[in-house]
This record gives C-alpha cells, structure tokens and sequence, in this order.
C-alpha cells in the first residue's frame, strides 16, 4: 500500500469519526447545535481531502470547502452538484466554533448541516475504494 493511500484513509477515518461525533450529540439529552454543524463541516473537509489525497493532489491548507470541490470536481467533474451543500457548510468551519451576537446554530440548522455533511461524506466515499 503507497504512503498516499494509506494517508488517505485516515482521513476517511476521521471524516467517520465527525460523523460519529454528530450521532452522539444528537442522541444527547442536550444537543449542542453548534458542535453539531461544527463537526459537519469537518467531515466534508475531511472526506474531500482525501479524495484529493487518493489521487495525489497537494490539499491546500483551508476550510472553504467550496474551494476543496472545486480541486475535486477537476478530477471528477460529477461532484459539481455538491457545491450547494459545500457552500453552506463551509460557514461552520470558524463561525460555530466561537460566540456570535448575532447568529448562533439551532435546532434548525443541526440536522440540515448533518444531511448536507452525509451527502457530500456517502458521494466522495464510493469514488474511493473501500476501506480495509
């Protein structure tokens, strides 16, 4: 196994383990909205740097994930319907994370972030070959 597909599915690995994260949160007595969306923005990242990590691309150092789909949709230009999901999550990379006067993630916003996560997670995963 090259050094590239090994790295590569460590990063699915911890693209699953976000994932795993918004499960918990959400079958908690007291869901964490912002934690919620917070760590479905990590999971896309994840699961669209590995794909580019899978095909030997340089990952830019960044959270836009818009811009992380763009380098994939070089690759496979069928992703490109992903860019609505990638748009919106991007916005929880940073902002969720701290205090904001004026918009704090709610119950609203949690599960639509963890489908638009799950979308783009289930899509890139079966372009990658399965983990073992």
């Amino acid at each position: 196994m090259s050094k590239a597909e090994s790295n590569y599915r460590r990063w699915v690995q911890k693209a699953e383990n976000d994932l795993l994260n918004i499960e918990n949160n959400l079958a908690a007595s007291r869901t964490p909205w912002d934690t919620v969306c917070f760590h479905a923005q990590q999971a896309a990242e994840k699961i669209l740097k590995a794909f580019l990590i899978y095909h030997h691309e340089q990952v830019p150092h960044t959270h836009d994930l818009t811009a992380l789909l763009a380098r994939c949709v070089e690759i496979n230009p069928g992703l490109s319907d992903l860019e609505d999901d990638s748009r919106r999550l991007t916005y929880y990379a940073v902002s969720a994370r701290y205090p904001d006067d004026h918009y704090e993630p709610d119950e609203h916003d949690g599960p639509a972030m963890n489908g638009a996560a799950r979308r783009v997670v289930a899509r890139v995963i079966r372009l990658l070959p399965a983990n073992k």
